[in-house]
């Protein structure tokens, strides 16, 4: 197969048909609050990690890196908002090669400086209550009470070991300013968009000859799924309007962590395919510091090695097919140790859940060998590197040529564009359908019987698997803009003023 997109094999072409017959329904939800532990620490929940060929007109030989954290955003929520945690390890790792270990991370460390405003009331100099003391409209701005920056590094080879280098700031130094976030109107009387684009900053990668571009900030939640429906035993109608049910994260906001990297500084393992994953770190000891010290923003200490809480590549996975009993276990490995969760893929409880609730036939093949490809190697020719080892990560062959958003489509290569989900993931592919129709048995189908994506399968082991299934929630790239970042203008805390 030519991985331009101007030849394909049959079976990819057998794939894009088969969107019209997809498969059955799911108990999915974006990653928010996917496992016990991380629910007590939303600071460092990942909530969704996307990787794609940046389909923004001129910026097609670049790649973008999303990293989203702390889920369930309320947009009012103040008086401190949404800060990231200044004692975490925020990380974006890549595969250059499909071993299963990374050959580059991208490190985002946080800052928070309270500049503790204070107004003369009788007499006495009295610290304000609010993180801003006037409207705001550009970084760093005397009128934001508390000031959040960060700083990126580079590693390449190990994360921990490897040659760490640090990326400079435009205009000197290597902090950068994260944008308040968006608290309403009146506080950013210029527009907030206006206010947190100042915030994209064009900079030098080390050993990177093209320039990349960073925005870290708040952003409306991309995800879209009917939450309270499918943890409620998928309570809904997976045959069906698309559109349905409401979107529950209508409402919400996430911080991203957003990248554009030129693939030639990404696809350097001497193949095309690259993995991507993001994950959260702590120090192993953290105490509790009493009482805090004045000015600062943060009441703990912290030391010892980094600790791995939080992990998220392909989307999904530890929601609804790592066991309840391993979700923490799952959030604290590395893709090179996936083997010890291999029997959640390869003998599923999803599909057989959906069987006793809809009556519509699990996939009879075990082991599931379609979902070992899905999620754990990628599929041949589309996103499948030579000498993989089976990782669970998101993958992404760069050769594949970025489709213009408006001809986007939000099953991705299972509806003939092979730019989407599962080659990457862009903010508009519907991951819902799309997996869960995965999950019971698209892909036998679409091999057919001479098992053309050598997924070992084939149609008779998923009479299930044509089935057009939904969670009724739509997501379609035209909610999203066509440019970096990618992902849309937070809600406001407050309404336009009347």
């Amino acid at each position: 197969m030519r991985m331009n997109g101007s030849i394909f094999q049959p079976g990819v072409m057998a794939l894009c048909a088969a969107a019209a017959l997809c498969v059955p329904p799911g108990a999915m939800a974006s990653s928010h609050r996917e496992a016990p532990s991380i629910s007590g620490m939303p600071k460092l929940d990942a909530t969704d990690f996307y990787m794609f060929r940046s389909y923004e007109p001129t910026r097609q030989d670049y790649v973008t890196l999303i990293a989203d954290y702390q889920p369930d955003q309320s947009p009012y929520g103040g008086p401190n908002y949404f800060f990231m945690d200044p004692n975490a390890l925020y990380e974006i790792h890549i595969d250059t090669d499909g071993n299963g270990v990374e050959n580059l991370t991208y490190q985002f460390r946080f800052n928070n400086v309270l500049r503790d405003i204070k107004l003369p009331i009788s007499g006495k100099q009295v610290s304000i209550p609010l993180v801003q003391a006037g409207p705001i409209s550009a970084p760093n701005q005397e009128t934001s009470n508390l000031r959040e920056t960060f700083t990126l590094t580079v590693v390449q080879g190990d994360r921990r070991k490897g040659t760490a280098k640090p990326v400079a700031a435009p205009g000197g130094g290597f902090v950068f300013d994260k944008p308040t976030d968006n608290i309403g109107n009146k506080t950013f009387p210029g527009g907030y968009e206006a206010y947190a684009s100042q915030h994209v900053y064009t900079v030098n990668l080390p050993d990177c000859a093209a320039p990349a571009k960073v925005f870290v900030g708040q952003r409306k939640d991309p995800f879209t799924v009917a939450l309270g429906q499918v943890f409620d035993l998928i309570n809904l109608n997976p045959l069906g309007s698309t559109n349905s049910n409401p979107d529950a994260l209508a409402g919400k906001n996430v911080t991203t962590l957003a990248m554009e990297v030129p693939i030639a500084c990404l696809a350097t393992g001497g193949g095309p395919i690259i993995g991507g994953w993001t994950t959260a770190s702590v120090r192993q000891g953290r105490l509790v510091a009493s009482p805090p010290k004045s000015g600062h923003t943060t009441a703990t200490l912290n030391g010892g090695a980094w600790a791995q809480v939080s992990r998220l590549g392909m989307p999904l996975v530890n929601e609804v097919v790592i066991g309840l009993k391993d979700k923490d276990k799952f959030n604290s490995s590395k893709p090179m140790d996936d083997g010890q969760f291999a029997d959640y893929v390869t003998n599923p409880t999803l599909p057989a859940l959906i069987q006793t609730l809809f009556s519509a036939p699990a996939p009879t093949n075990f082991p599931r060998t379609d979902l070992v490809a899905a999620f754990l190697t990628g599929i041949e020719g589309v996103n499948k590197p030579a000498n993989v080892k089976a990782a669970e990560m998101l993958r992404l062959n760069t050769n594949t040529p970025p489709t213009p958003m408006a001809t986007q489509k939000a099953l991705g290569v299972l509806d003939g564009d092979l730019a989407g989900f599962p080659n990457g993931r862009r903010p508009g592919d519907d991951i819902v359908d799309a997996e869960l129709r995965v999950a019971m048995g698209v892909l036998c189908v679409a091999t057919g019987d001479s098992d053309a994506l050598k997924v070992g399968c084939k149609p008779a082991d998923a009479p299930a698997g044509g089935a057009p299934l939904t969670d009724g929630a739509a997501q379609s790239p035209s909610q999203f803009p066509a440019a970096f970042p990618y992902l849309t203008t937070p809600v406001a805390g407050a309404s336009p003023a009347p």
